[in-house]
């Protein structure tokens, strides 16, 4: 059976797939800016033809949906889960949390900062990224909750967890592991008003290969 790639082949060469047109599409976004995800230019980033994109986006405007759609999954979406995620305590929540700002983890956070960028010049961007907040932090409250804090005290923690990461990212702060994980024990005393124990500590560093 002949697939869609065999007849590109056989009729004028490769044109890549949708993962590599998105690829390129986020790295020259984060590098350069919304202004730099233009369809010529990502052609000539690819090697390929400019024709070759229709294939696989109808519009440059497809390509920045798809863009805003890849943000919410590796950030909103993973931000959610890392607060739903089992913890037998609100320190180990927290650092569940945590975990997913480190270098390992899913949140990308040139492209939030990318993002936020781009909403500087968008207003349906900057509803986007503001509707972003709101539901990450209303997963913080709800995890907080969950550990029997009261609505008003729920809500000043998540937001003094969440302004601390994205402080982080917009100042562009570079931290070693090292540095990063020496604060951690603290960040999680402050941000929940009890200190992670060692077991805890532990665990995350094995999780996250600083052991």
């Amino acid at each position: 059976m002949k697939t869609k790639r065999d007849t590109d082949e056989k009729s004028g060469g490769w044109r890549g797939s949708r993962e590599v047109w998105l690829t390129a599409a986020r790295d020259a976004f984060i590098e350069s800016g919304i202004d730099a995800v233009k369809i010529q230019p990502l052609a000539n980033r690819l090697s390929l033809s400019r024709t070759s994109f229709y294939w696989f986006f109808p519009d440059r405007a497809a390509l920045l949906d798809a863009l805003l759609a890849e943000w919410k999954t590796a950030n909103t979406e993973s931000l959610v889960i890392a607060t739903q995620d089992y913890a037998e305590t609100i320190t180990e929540a927290v650092l569940n949390l945590i975990g997913i700002f480190l270098d390992d983890g899913p949140f990308e956070r040139r492209l939030d900062l990318a993002v936020r960028g781009w909403a500087l010049q968008s207003d349906a961007v900057a509803k986007q990224v503001h509707a972003a907040d709101e539901a990450r932090l209303d997963a913080i409250r709800a995890m907080f909750a969950r550990f029997g804090y009261d609505k008003g005290e729920a809500d000043v923690r998540a937001r003094t967890v969440y302004l601390t990461q994205i402080g982080y990212i917009s100042m562009q702060v570079k931290e070693t592991l090292a540095v990063r994980l020496a604060r951690i024990p603290d960040y999680v005393t402050t941000f929940s008003g009890q200190r992670p124990t060692e077991r805890e500590m532990a665990r995350f560093r094995a999780r996250h290969g600083a052991d």
